[in-house]
């Protein structure tokens, strides 16, 4: 008996689960170039400290736009829409480029202030995982912005696999934000972060369990991360949930704390043992 004949019978089930489930269209966002979007925009933002492929700025920033313009027609197309805006949000994407690099900017200079061993700007660029995970995240938030299927979370799931650190592109995030450290952070997509935010690692900005319909399913949407206000800094492996939690401007949260009501602006909330 041939090895193929043997396990055909496998294969075919297989294929028929596929085609009844999971049947992908033809065109479809895919994952490596989504990755190499990534990695073009960053040589476009910061050339001579990110690398793709020995590309200059300009050859960069030239195949940013068509492969762009390539994938979110396919996310378009995948997601059951007409690909025809592809051109118009790839166009809106590379006109918000300058904003992302100036709020960017903000973050490095938010890190190396924030940060005793930072010895410079450079050094931020090259090593910080922290910085590495909020370039990626200001890029695919533009996206997610622009209502572009898939591609924004599949660019911020990239940064969580390097980095540790996930950061749900609908999260809103001001500038000078600063992540110390960084593993384990954990941002919820409607969460709202004020300027001047400094997270250390094992923070938490998530929510509560979902409610569930008469059905019995998960009720999704909604407002169910916290905000978090202007200047707060939260130490690690703070637990901060829920759509209706918010921390005032100025607060300082402890490490190790749960939280799942208001903070008052300038109150300090750490654990203690009774």
């Amino acid at each position: 008996m041939h090895m193929e004949s043997k396990y055909s019978h496998i294969l075919e089930e297989i294929k028929a689960n596929r085609e009844s489930e999971f049947r992908a269209p033809k065109r479809i966002a895919e994952r490596n170039r989504v990755v190499s979007l990534i990695k073009k925009a960053q040589v476009v933002l910061y050339p001579g400290y990110f690398h793709f492929n020995d590309l200059s700025v300009d050859e960069a920033f030239a195949e940013l736009a068509v492969e762009m313009r390539q994938q979110i027609g396919s996310a378009l197309c995948f997601s059951g829409t007409t690909p025809m805006k592809a051109e118009e949000l790839t166009d809106r994407f590379m006109e918000r480029l300058p904003a992302v690099m100036r709020s960017l900017d903000t973050d490095i200079q938010a890190i190396y202030d924030g940060d005793p061993a930072a010895s410079s700007k450079a050094v931020i660029l090259l090593c910080y995982p922290g910085f590495y995970a909020i370039s990626i995240y200001r890029i695919a938030h533009e996206l997610y912005r622009l209502g572009v299927p898939f591609i924004p979370r599949i660019m911020t799931e990239y940064a969580h696999e390097k980095t540790g650190i996930d950061i749900n592109p609908g999260a809103v995030i001001g500038d000078y934000f600063c992540i110390d450290h960084g593993t384990g952070i954990v941002i919820g997509e409607t969460a709202c972060l004020g300027h001047h935010v400094k997270l250390y690692q094992g923070v938490t900005i998530g929510a509560k369990s979902f409610e569930k319909d008469e059905n019995g399913n998960p009720v999704k949407g909604g407002k169910r991360h916290p905000d978090i206000g202007n200047n707060v800094v939260i130490y690690a492996n703070a637990t901060i949930l829920g759509g209706d939690t918010y921390i005032g401007d100025n607060a300082v949260i402890g490490g190790n704390v749960w939280i799942t009501s208001s903070v008052k602006p300038s109150e300090r909330v750490y654990y203690s043992e009774k």
